[in-house]
């Protein structure tokens, strides 16, 4: 059953998810200016890109769209207005944390800076996709997957049913000519064991912050 909440709620929901991008997105940033590998998703788009003459991009947004399509059929709560915040903003917020940091690590930075700076933006990544997850307004398409998927099976925990999806992602990927660097199997590893730390102390701390300011309009 979805839960009912009132606008004052919702909105604070909506501010979880939006740092929790906005953290996630750095995360995303720092793995990708390491120059060590794309995320496990962005292999799997790119294997879709590769046999079809598609774009990543649109190979990627496009795998979004029927994601989204897939699970408004056939699963009920799942997708929700943050769900689509996520699709949009997602890129743009790289854009501008590629442009600040850009200049400090690339390609022809120390290796062991851009190994140091590919586990860092993991631990991020993780810790700011916990975030948008637990803040119960919607979660993207693609990190969705691995959430269903838990709250069907039950007897798994998060962690690992993530990294089955990474594996999968990445597998999948590489079969159809997708490109795997050390940062993609590491990610696949570190992001949902990360994860899974800090979903419940969000969680925590999101229902802490809500009940303060609800009671206080009470």
């Amino acid at each position: 059953m979805i839960k009912r909440i009132n606008r004052r709620e919702w909105l604070l929901r909506l501010c979880f998810l939006t740092l929790g991008l906005i953290i996630a997105h750095l995360g995303v940033t720092l793995f990708l200016i390491s120059s060590l590998g794309t995320d496990t998703f962005t292999v799997f788009a790119a294997g879709i890109s590769h046999i079809t003459g598609i774009s990543v991009g649109l190979c990627h947004s496009g795998i979004q769209c029927v994601l989204i399509v897939l699970m408004i059929l056939f699963t009920k709560g799942y997708i929700k207005t943050g769900s689509f915040i996520c699709c949009l903003l997602g890129g743009p917020i790289i854009d501008v944390f590629n442009w600040l940091l850009g200049r400090f690590v690339n390609e022809d930075s120390p290796f062991i800076l851009r190994l140091a700076v590919m586990a860092l933006g993991c631990v991020i990544l993780a810790i700011g996709m916990a975030l948008v997850i637990v803040s119960d307004a919607g979660t993207g398409p693609n990190d969705l997957v691995a959430v269903i998927l838990t709250d069907k099976l039950k007897k798994f925990q998060f962690r690992t049913v993530r990294i089955c999806c990474d594996l999968f992602f990445i597998i999948v990927g590489w079969l159809l000519g997708g490109t795997v660097g050390i940062g993609t199997v590491t990610a696949a590893f570190l992001v949902g064991p990360v994860a899974q730390v800090f979903l419940p102390v969000h969680r925590r701390n999101i229902e802490r912050v809500l009940e303060s300011k609800l009671n206080t309009q009470r």
